[in-house]
């Protein structure tokens, strides 16, 4: 079981997508991003949400993600959040906040 001091180490934090490209070079099929995150900058990420997402849909929609995981090399690519998603059987539902809710905004 995790503990409530270790769920608090993970920061999570609301951001809105502002651009998306296929990632064709990912061993798994993948789309990247840019998310901004207001205050706390543009960050990437590869997120594996093809199942469910085309690439033309993702601008300006919302996202949540783990922002304080060390950065991971995709490929030629360099993810630097983790982004949150359900994982069901027809794919990898994104995790969002509900409403206006400023750029960066810590989740808890």
């Amino acid at each position: 079981m995790a503990t409530i001091e270790q769920f608090q180490a993970i920061e999570m934090r609301v951001g809105t997508v502002t651009r998306a490209e296929p990632f064709p070079e990912a061993r798994k099929p993948a789309i990247k991003l840019w998310i901004d995150f207001g205050p706390h900058g543009v960050k990437r990420s590869s997120a594996q949400i093809t199942d469910l997402y085309k690439v033309t849909e993702l601008v300006g929609r919302s996202v949540v993600a783990v922002t304080n995981f060390p950065p991971r090399q995709i490929g030629p690519f360099v993810s630097e959040v983790l982004v949150l998603g359900a994982m069901a059987d027809d794919g990898v539902h994104l995790l969002a906040a509900d409403g206006d809710v400023p750029l960066g905004t810590v989740i808890g």
